[in-house]
């Protein structure tokens, strides 16, 4: 029978971020269960990418559900993507990218089906250092949220306790970069553009920039070309 403190659920979007989470999962010897969203995202392309992340790193079990996002963002909308020529240039505040809300529906969905599942350990790929500032990536915001779905769930009031574990929180790009290198990630079946196109990634966007930054540092080539 299946320890189910053996088991993890990974949010995973195709991104690096969140392939370089499900690597560290397999590693680390969980039983993966992956899930992924196709919320009307201009970058949809991702999923071809998380599909193949899951098979790569043998998970249980990959699902993809669909969501009806509203507008409001540069991701969902009829919206311009924000483009720079350097890093530097990224301004500090929140930018037309941010989905509202996005982490908290992924999140709710993501509690409601490990509970389903008797799940105790949900991993997502949110980081608070390089990142271009979501207030859905901070740290108070997963403590908070983790403490709200153990008081809003049967398992949760039960004492069967959830636990969201964000391993890049604290990781700069270039720290994640490494260690996806390290785990064995497959780079080049990852998408970071925001506004891909029929290209594989547009290399102005905020996304685009902070990869390429962070492979420089890395001093890793990334496969993709930026």
């Amino acid at each position: 029978m299946t320890d189910k403190s053996n088991k993890a659920l990974v949010l995973l979007s195709g991104g690096l971020d969140s392939s370089v989470v499900l690597s560290i999962c397999k590693l680390e010897g969980y039983q993966i269960y992956a899930i992924s969203f196709d919320y009307g995202q201009r970058h949809a392309v991702e999923l071809k990418f998380a599909k193949f992340q899951a098979s790569f790193f043998k998970c249980i079990s990959h699902e993809i559900f669909k969501i009806d996002f509203y507008g409001g963002s540069a991701l969902t909308d009829n919206i311009d993507v924000p483009s720079n020529t350097n890093v530097e240039l990224i301004p500090n505040n929140i930018p037309v990218t941010y989905v509202p809300s996005r982490n908290i529906v992924f999140l709710s969905f993501a509690a409601g089906y490990a509970e389903c599942f008797d799940i105790d350990n949900i991993f997502i790929g949110v980081n608070s250092i390089d990142y271009s500032g979501y207030p859905d990536c901070r740290k108070t915001f997963i403590d908070d949220f983790e403490n709200l779905i153990n008081k809003a769930t049967k398992k949760g009031i039960e004492g069967n306790k959830f636990k969201i574990f964000t391993p890049l929180i604290n990781l700069s790009k270039k720290e994640i970069i490494k260690l996806g290198n390290k785990n064995g990630v497959d780079f080049s079946m990852t998408s970071s553009c925001y506004n891909p196109g029929l290209k594989k990634s547009c290399g102005f966007c905020d996304s685009c920039l902070l990869r390429k930054r962070g492979f420089e540092e890395a001093k890793l080539i990334d496969p993709l070309g930026n």
